[in-house]
């Protein structure tokens, strides 16, 4: 028989769940866990001493890649075949002939790597907006010569060697797929269900929202807007969101694309300055899928981008999906607003304060 407390309820102190309407599923939010000692696995710092080019680099100018080809003397993006492509345009089909519990289907698709600059021992935050601006105009480019083709164009960046980046040069990875991936058709479902019912995008009204509430917001200014969404999984996790309705990348209009470099450079130095350390994420960009839904009503969809980004206490400590996060479902540990809603002031933090290390995330906005 459940028994309840008649203490009233503080979202920092008890345990609860909230609901993630892009996908469907909910997350349990714990954040009294924060004040556990931890006696865990700590990671390594990353490089500091990324020489600026080696020719030994594969995605460094004139450096020979796996393949043999030698990759040209750039000057800004440069964009190549993946050598080791997870997705190929000409694989056999398996056929449809299978048992319900052996099912197969073919996947075809191409993959690409798409270098931001010619140094290696620069970041996204560290480049200059225009810079930036360059790298946004060739996404919406990849947008528009992909998607004709393909329903679903995963543009994509792996931030540092704690999540997976095997090169310490700053680039992301376009895969163009023959099919609709898990996440994105969780969004196109639960989007589309959502305008449906509620006659209105779902993220153009959650963005209003946010901005009006201003509980979780972390940057702003006139085309964008981001936060840590209400739903966050991952400690530090942000979702980067458009005022007006937006369905892809080329949809942008130049002021909006400007804007949009200026907000991410802030919100990646506002990372980087949070735990004095070139800060790990995944990102990535949502929009509505291609192909044949080209010719579709896809006003439900709104362009965002996700951030993931895997640090928790400090540089050194990071978030865990184990256990109960991959047998039962999600859990984080701390508040969406205890890491947005802060003071101004540099704070400086110690393990287990959770204001401290929080604050920089607003409060900090300079280069390190």
């Amino acid at each position: 028989m459940e028994t309840y407390s008649t203490v009233q309820f503080d979202p920092k102190e008890h345990q609860h769940l909230r609901y993630n309407p892009l996908r469907d599923s909910w997350v349990l939010v714990s954040a009294h866990r924060m004040k556990r000692p931890w006696k865990g696995q700590v990671e390594k710092p990353p490089e500091d001493n990324v020489p600026r080019h080696d020719p030994n680099n594969p995605l460094c100018p004139g450096s020979t890649r796996a393949n043999g080809e030698v990759n040209p003397e750039y000057d800004s993006t440069f964009l190549f075949e993946n050598d080791f492509p997870a997705l190929q345009p000409d694989a056999p089909d398996p056929g449809s002939d299978h048992h319900p519990l052996f099912q197969s289907k073919a996947a075809r698709g191409v993959c690409k790597v798409m270098c931001f600059h010619p140094w290696s021992d620069i970041t996204l935050p560290l480049m200059q907006p225009e810079e930036i601006r360059k790298v946004i105009d060739k996404w919406a480019e990849l947008i528009e010569e992909l998607g004709p083709t393909y329903p679903w164009v995963q543009i994509f960046e792996n931030k540092g060697a704690m999540m997976g980046c095997s090169n310490p040069h700053p680039h992301c990875q376009v895969w163009a797929s023959s099919f609709l991936p898990n996440e994105p058709a969780l969004a196109e479902r639960c989007q589309r269900e959502y305008l449906q019912k509620h006659g209105e995008p779902m993220l153009l009204q959650y963005a209003r929202m946010e901005a009006q509430a201003q509980e979780r917001l972390v940057l702003e200014n006139e085309h964008w807007l981001v936060v840590v969404p209400y739903w966050a999984t991952w400690p530090f996790q942000t979702l980067l969101l458009p005022r007006r309705h937006v369905l892809r990348l080329p949809d942008l209009t130049s002021q909006e694309r400007d804007s949009l470099a200026s907000i991410m450079k802030r919100l990646l130095t506002k990372y980087d300055n949070l735990f004095e350390v070139s800060f790990p994420y995944s990102m990535g960009w949502h929009g509505a899928p291609t192909g044949s839904h080209l010719k579709e009503d896809m006003s439900h969809w709104q362009l965002h981008a996700h951030y993931y980004p895997p640090l928790l206490r400090s540089a050194s400590v990071r978030k865990f999906m184990v256990g109960y996060e991959m047998l039962a479902q999600e859990q984080r540990d701390l508040t969406p607003e205890q890491v947005s809603h802060l003071s101004e002031e540099k704070t400086l933090f110690s393990l287990f304060s959770v204001v401290g290390f929080c604050s920089q995330l607003i409060s900090r906005d300079s280069p390190k």
